[in-house]
């Protein structure tokens, strides 16, 4: 049976206490983290999909093989935040970093965490700051692909590096993701329903000793004891 925890203090106390007790530490983070910096969020009624007609297709590999125009449109006026910057949740994960091993696995394309200082992040979905040429493979500089998805060098595709629907995850991502969690002493999970596969398949992989806490608006239902703060991810990070 699942065990949800809470104390009067939103949970904050008891994260921050064993935050100092532990020494590897695995942030698993989702959408919600990167919402405060501007950057929506896929699902929900403000989110990316909203108001869109079949919009997992437009981020597909089907999309980007059959209407390659289609796909190049939607990602370039819908995916770029260039001006957002990291929040107080990416920040302070970073600040965590600096005195403790965190590894920092997201599935967030924004590089925010990357922005904020965090030295170890698996972007488990790939980044949409690296982009290259699916013919030639050269790399291509994120400012190129926003005017043109044309490699002019070779007349081939250029896309960003993330996965799309149909695409597997790279195989790096997961053995870097899960050899992180098997270590780890502490396991925090924030700003995600924790619904997508497989990245909420990961948990398995944890350290069967590692306290793992949940940060997030709606409650995560995980099957083995866990602390759930159903909490703003944001104010929670906040008081850290």
């Amino acid at each position: 049976m699942t065990r949800n925890r809470r104390n009067d203090s939103d949970g904050t106390n008891r994260t921050t206490s064993h935050g100092r007790a532990a020494n590897q530490i695995v942030f698993l983070t989702g959408a919600g983290v990167s919402v405060p910096s501007g950057i929506p969020d896929y699902r929900s009624k403000n989110g990316l999909y909203a108001g869109k007609h079949n919009p997992e297709y437009l981020l597909s590999e089907a999309c980007l093989a059959n209407e390659p125009d289609v796909f190049y449109q939607f990602v370039t006026e819908n995916m770029y935040y260039p001006d957002a910057k990291p929040n107080p949740i990416h920040l302070k994960i970073a600040e965590i970093g600096e005195e403790k091993n965190v590894t920092v696995v997201t599935q967030n394309i924004d590089g925010l965490h990357e922005a904020a200082g965090s030295k170890s992040v698996v972007d488990f979905h790939g980044s949409l700051y690296h982009c290259y040429c699916t013919k030639c493979g050269q790399t291509v500089p994120t400012e190129t692909y926003l005017k043109s998805d044309s490699h002019q060098n070779c007349g081939g595709r250029v896309r960003p590096d993330v996965v799309l629907y149909g695409e597997g995850i790279a195989a790096d991502a997961i053995q870097n993701a899960i050899q992180a969690l098997q270590t780890a002493d502490l396991v925090i999970i924030a700003g995600t329903s924790f619904k997508v596969s497989p990245f909420c398949n990961l948990i398995d992989y944890r350290n069967p000793k590692a306290s793992v806490f949940a940060v997030n608006k709606e409650n995560i239902f995980l099957p083995f004891p866990h602390t759930m703060i159903k909490a703003d991810a944001l104010q929670v990070f906040k008081k850290l």
